[in-house]
């Protein structure tokens, strides 16, 4: 907590609001970098592929990292401009990053429920329970968010006059609880693919000395969930102040969540269709034809 009666705090306080602007350029450059060098693939294996509620989710969480990852840029440096921030832009500057950040992770966790659904062999009653914890977990989101929107606004108050770039980057004491309910999510999923990982009598097998489709899928959840979680842990390591970290804002968690599945869709998308095209099957040309044998006069 930065006490505004102390002479070190607002060089604290502006050397703290300068990284995000930084680090914010960073994360929209790391994206785009990463859409042109996967570009090719998306048009190869994604944009050919029939009409489905995958391929639309790709094409939702692909773009939508862009487009977030942009209006954080916009948002960030247009409350840096004189007489632009203001207590109550502040506070909707503060709930506006979090929901459309928050709607990035929904969707990835929309796709983690998918693959768990296929993992179970398209169990029902999985389902209907992981969407019922999805709901829990958003409801519960939303509650943190009001209470704490309204805590800061009143904590940031006496530094609003203060010449910050940008609003003043002061948090109240439950600001690190807001991504608890989607940590636990998170690794609750991951402990599923875990367990199915552990059970499936199929993760092993092999064909054509390549492993199969289901184990592909089974180790590329497991690393997948792995990462969103620890993204998250990570997050609410930085918020709490635990470590030297400094904040950096949303901008590489949202970066990295939207680069992360987009590259898991691609490549399950390539091993598919490779694994459809028998891409280990001999070709005509390594099939060779013996003359018959010799008749015996």
């Amino acid at each position: 907590m930065v006490d505004p009666s102390d002479p070190t705090a607002f060089i604290f306080l502006y050397k703290r609001n300068l990284i995000p602007l930084y680090v914010v350029l960073c994360s929209l450059v790391w994206v785009l970098h990463d859409y042109f060098i996967t570009l090719e693939d998306e048009v190869t294996y994604i944009w050919k592929q029939s009409h489905n509620f995958a391929r639309f989710m790709f094409f939702w969480i692909r773009y939508y990292t862009i487009v977030l990852l942009i209006f954080e840029v916009v948002q960030t440096y247009s409350l840096t401009l004189p007489g632009a921030r203001t207590r109550e832009r502040c506070l909707a500057a503060y709930l506006a990053v979090r929901i459309v950040g928050a709607i990035s992770l929904w969707s990835v966790e929309i796709i983690m429920q998918l693959r768990i659904y296929a993992l179970f062999n398209r169990s029902k009653k999985v389902a209907f329970f992981n969407g019922i914890l999805f709901l829990i977990s958003i409801g519960l989101f939303l509650r943190i968010l009001v209470v704490n929107a309204f805590r800061r606004t009143d904590i940031i108050e006496p530094f609003i006059g203060w010449p910050l770039p940008g609003c003043p980057l002061v948090n109240c004491s439950g600001h690190w609880t807001l991504w608890i309910p989607a940590t636990v999510y998170e690794f609750f999923l991951f402990g599923l693919a875990l367990y199915k990982a552990a059970t499936s009598s199929t993760a092993g097998i092999k064909l054509n000395h390549r492993p199969s489709l289901m184990a592909v899928l089974l180790q590329e959840n497991l690393l997948y969930f792995l990462v969103i979680g620890c993204i998250l842990t990570f997050n609410n390591i930085m918020v709490v102040g635990a470590t030297r970290i400094p904040w950096f804002g949303f901008g590489p968690f949202h970066a990295s969540i939207g680069i992360a599945t987009s590259r898991i869709f691609i490549h399950l998308r390539k091993f598919s269709t490779k694994e459809m095209e028998g891409e280990s099957a001999p070709s005509l040309e390594e099939i060779r034809f013996v003359d018959p044998a010799p008749s015996i006069a």
